[in-house]
C-alpha cells in the first residue's frame, strides 16, 4: 500500500479543481497545458507529506539501489502520476528524507540521483521553486564543482530544468555565496519566457538583500563578451529588471527604469 498516494487522493477537493487549473495555466497552449489536479492545497501536501515521509524509504533501499532498480518505488509512483498535486507531494518527501539524511550521505546521494533522473515529472514553476534549492543548493553548497548548475540552465531539456540551474542558487544566497547567481543569471538573461525572466529576477533581488552594492555592480555592468558593451540592466527582459530592483528605493528605481542610473 502506498500511503502517501492514498493519503493525497483521500484529500482530493473537487470544489478547488477550476481555481488552481486557471492558477497553473493548464489551458491550450499556455506552459502547464493539460497537467490535472486533485485540488489539494499546499499546507495540506505538506502535512500529508509530514506525515507520510518517513514510510517512503524502504528498508531495502541500498539493495534496490545496488540493483539498479529505484529505491523509492512508492515514491516512483508518485512523481509520475497524472495529477500535479501527487507529484508535488513526491518532491516535498524527497526533500524530508534528504534533510533528514545528513549522517548518509549515500541516501542523500540517492534523493539527487532520484531527482534529476525525473526532472521530465518536475513540469510547473511550484514544482521547481519547492524542491530545487532543498535538494540540489544543499548537496552543492560545499562543493567545488557546482557545473550540474550552469549545465541546466545552458542545456536543459525543457523550461523547467532551466529554472532549476538558476533557482537552486537560492542556497548559496542565503548562505552570503552570490558568484553563482550572478554567473547563471548571464546564461539566461536573454531567455524568451517570462517564467524564467521572474526566476532570474527574483533570485537577483535576493542576492541584492545580501549585498545591495554586488547587485549594482551586477546591473549596472556589461556582459564578458567583447561585443556587449552595454549595461546589463538596459538590455535586460523589463520583467525581470522590475523583479531584480523591487526593493531599491522608489528613485533609485526609476533610475534603472528610465535608464539613467549614473555609473
Amino acid at each position: 500500500m502506498n500511503r502517501l498516494l492514498q493519503e493525497m487522493m483521500a484529500h482530493a477537493d473537487p470544489s478547488q479543481v477550476e481555481g488552481l487549473s486557471r492558477f497553473f495555466k493548464t489551458g491550450p497552449g499556455q506552459y502547464g497545458e493539460g497537467d490535472k489536479f486533485l485540488g489539494i492545497k499546499v499546507p495540506v501536501t505538506r502535512e500529508v507529506v509530514k506525515e507520510c515521509w518517513k514510510e517512503m524509504v524502504p528498508p531495502d533501499w541500498q539493495e534496490r539501489a545496488a540493483r539498479g532498480v529505484s529505491p523509492f518505488p512508492e515514491l516512483e509512483e508518485c512523481i509520475r502520476s497524472e495529477y500535479h498535486e501527487v507529484r508535488l507531494a513526491a518532491l516535498l518527501t524527497l526533500v524530508e528524507i534528504f534533510k533528514h539524511a545528513r549522517k548518509s550521505p549515500t541516501l542523500q546521494q540517492q534523493c539527487i540521483d532520484f531527482y534529476l533522473s525525473h526532472t521530465a515529472y518536475i513540469n510547473n514553476w511550484d514544482l521547481v521553486d519547492l524542491s530545487c534549492y532543498p535538494l540540489l543548493g544543499e548537496w552543492l553548497l560545499d562543493a567545488s564543482d557546482r557545473s550540474l548548475l550552469y549545465d541546466l540552465a545552458r542545456n536543459g531539456r525543457t523550461l523547467w530544468e532551466q529554472r532549476i540551474g538558476i533557482v537552486s542558487t537560492m542556497t548559496f544566497v542565503r548562505h552570503g555565496q552570490l558568484e553563482d547567481t550572478f554567473a547563471i543569471a548571464d546564461i539566461l538573461l536573454h531567455h524568451p519566457h517570462d517564467l524564467i525572466h521572474k526566476a532570474v529576477g527574483w533570485l537577483l533581488r535576493e542576492a541584492g538583500k545580501k549585498d545591495k552594492a554586488a547587485l549594482e555592480a551586477y546591473l549596472v555592468g556589461v556582459m564578458p563578451e567583447p561585443d556587449r558593451a552595454v549595461p546589463r540592466y538596459l538590455t535586460m527582459p523589463r520583467t525581470m529588471l522590475r523583479y531584480a530592483i523591487e526593493k531599491f528605493p522608489e528613485a533609485e528605481r526609476q533610475a534603472y527604469l528610465t535608464g539613467t542610473v549614473v555609473r
